[in-house]
C-alpha cells in the first residue's frame, strides 16, 4: 500500500481558509476524485479551519496545522489548533449550536463535516485546543 502524507502550519487568519481549502485540493489530486468528491473534502477542510479561527482562537492568533495522508484511495485529515478547546463536543456537534451567535454564525460547521466526510471524530479539552480527525473513501458508492 503506497501512502502519501503531507503537514502545513499556517497562521489562524481568516485569509487562510481559502488557503487550506486549495492545498487540500492540489494534495488530494493525485488519485483523481469526483467533482463532488473534491467539493465535499474542500467544504469539510474550510469549516474545520473556520471553526479553529473563529471559535478556537476567537480574536487572538496561533498556528493551525493541517496533517493529511492518502493510502488505499482513502484521505485522511486532521486539523488540529491549541485554541480554547470545547467544554461539550456532544453538545458543539449539534447543529445549529454556536458559540459565536455575535458573529451569526450557523452552528452547521461540525454537522457539514460529518454530511460530506465518512468519519468525523474531534479530539477537545478546555484551555489546550482541538483536533478534527476526518476521512474520506474515494469512489465510495
Amino acid at each position: 500500500m503506497e501512502k502519501n502524507e503531507m503537514m502545513v502550519i499556517f497562521d489562524s487568519s481568516s485569509e487562510n481558509e481559502s488557503f487550506a481549502r486549495m492545498v487540500i485540493a492540489a494534495f488530494v489530486s493525485r488519485i483523481d476524485p469526483t467533482l463532488e468528491e473534491l467539493a465535499d473534502i474542500k467544504t469539510a477542510v474550510s469549516e474545520a479551519v473556520t471553526n479553529s479561527i473563529i471559535h478556537g482562537y476567537k480574536d487572538g492568533k496561533g498556528d493551525i496545522r493541517m496533517h493529511a495522508s492518502i493510502a488505499d484511495r482513502e484521505l485522511f485529515v486532521e486539523i488540529e489548533d491549541e485554541g480554547v478547546g470545547i467544554e461539550d463536543i456532544q453538545r458543539a456537534m449539534e447543529p445549529m449550536y454556536t458559540t459565536r451567535p455575535d458573529l451569526d454564525r450557523s452552528g452547521m460547521g461540525f454537522a457539514f463535516m460529518e454530511a460530506f466526510m465518512d468519519g468525523l471524530e474531534v479530539v477537545s479539552e478546555p484551555g489546550k485546543g482541538t483536533l478534527v480527525k476526518m476521512t474520506k473513501k474515494m469512489g465510495a458508492i
